[in-house]
């Protein structure tokens, strides 16, 4: 299996499969480099802005009649309500991860508000520090969340759970150490929760960093300016061979019948891929080259296999998954297909989509299509570290990663 490097380490295409790419055109197969590496850019200012209350349709209404009792109706909100079904499809995960899990309030905040600062995410660590405040986590508490485990004073437990963030947020993965750490004092929910609840926010990070969600009007928590931003996890681990969480026995998927371990998981999460893969815009062609791009980035294997295989069938949308590990430089790409595979790198490296990128991508599409495209590559990052996570196991006649050798 493959080993994460640098996007300059060149990676050559073999095999049959590859018969399309003359020994001249090899292209290199590179990775981006993993998140973390650089601080994320912040914007200043919303490129979707939060749709204005005299906007409002009934069906918006009802959206906020239902929702605004677990949620408070700031501008992230506001700005979902862009795109109605979206809201649908985000709110009843979120407000399981932030108010039902087995989680203790403070291992909670603990996990969100350090997933938020390794996204450099203001919205979500101004609206998460007066929560956390409530369940014990100290202005010394914040500094130290970004300051990171190795800070000094850390319960040696509570350092675990901010290792996980770093180490899910960097390498879509989980270290056998720290897996091991976490199982000594959880049982099958809490692992399945902490794991769910970095994934959770880091989606959310993603989408409010590209779409410019900034805080509101009279948040005060802000980062704390004089931390320099750093993240020092180990290498990526080879791909577990057997999995972490057992599926359950039937027919079905086994990404399914994995989170079905979890039945509130599996019940409230099913929204998010229930509308990239049935209510988005996006046409099969851009939702699968998207998902395989990401997951290729994340080395999720299983997802890789599944949307090349049975799930997204990719190659019946005229998409090649040799040409999509191969990313953007590949030859034969036209400029909006690259504009797609830029998205999903910068969304997984940067944790924010360029101003060229979007440019690119806003030329052709809506409000509806760009939002798409965030929760598209946002939410597969989400599954993909949770199939690394719990490990899920391709079956033995999938199609997995392209044959490479490494030089």
């Amino acid at each position: 299996m493959m080993r994460a490097v640098s996007r300059f380490r060149v990676w050559l295409l073999v095999g049959a499969a590859l018969v399309w790419l003359t020994p001249a055109k090899l292209a290199a197969q590179a990775l981006p480099d993993r998140p973390g590496g650089t601080q994320p850019v912040r914007l200043t200012a919303p490129r979707i802005p939060p749709l204005p209350e005299a906007q409002w349709t009934d069906a918006h209404r009802a959206l906020v009649a239902t929702y605004g009792p677990e949620v408070r109706i700031g501008n992230a909100f506001r700005t979902l309500l862009n795109v109605p079904a979206l809201v649908e499809a985000v709110m009843p995960f979120l407000i399981y991860i932030t108010s039902d899990t087995t989680l203790s309030a403070r291992h909670r905040e603990l996990l969100i508000l350090r997933t938020a600062w390794l996204a450099q995410n203001a919205y979500v660590w101004a609206d998460h520090a007066p929560v956390a405040r409530t369940a014990g986590v100290t202005a010394a508490d914040r500094r130290r969340i970004a300051e990171g485990p190795a800070a000094p004073g850390w319960d040696p437990f509570e350092a675990t759970l901010l290792r996980l963030a770093d180490e899910l947020f960097r390498n879509s993965s989980v270290s056998d150490v720290t897996w091991s750490a976490l199982e000594a004092r959880y049982d099958l929910y809490h692992m399945v929760d902490a794991i769910m609840t970095v994934n959770e926010f880091t989606l959310l990070s993603m989408l409010f960093n590209s779409m410019g969600v900034q805080p509101d009007a009279g948040a005060t928590a802000r980062f704390p300016a004089d931390v320099p931003y750093q993240i020092e996890v180990p290498a990526r681990e080879r791909p577990l061979a057997t999995p972490r969480v057992d599926p359950i026995e039937g027919p079905g998927l086994r990404v399914g019948r994995t989170f079905a371990r979890h039945p509130r998981v599996a019940e409230t999460r099913r929204g998010n891929s229930n509308y990239v893969n049935r209510v988005s815009p996006l046409t099969p062609h851009y939702r699968e080259l998207l998902i395989l791009r990401i997951g290729w980035n994340c080395q999720s294997v299983y997802e890789w296999a599944k949307h090349v295989g049975s799930v997204g069938r990719a190659r019946d949308h005229g998409l090649m998954p040799e040409r999509i590990a191969a990313g953007p430089d590949a030859p034969g790409w036209d400029a909006f297909e690259i504009a797609h595979l830029d998205a999903a790198d910068e969304i997984y490296r940067d944790g924010i989509v360029s101003d060229a990128t979007w440019t690119a991508l806003a030329q052709r599409y809506d409000t509806r299509e760009m939002m798409s495209v965030l929760m598209t590559v946002a939410n597969y990052r989400l599954v993909s570290m949770s199939l690394n996570a719990f490990g899920v196991q391709p079956q033995p006649t999938d199609e997995v990663f392209p044959n490479v050798s490494r030089r």
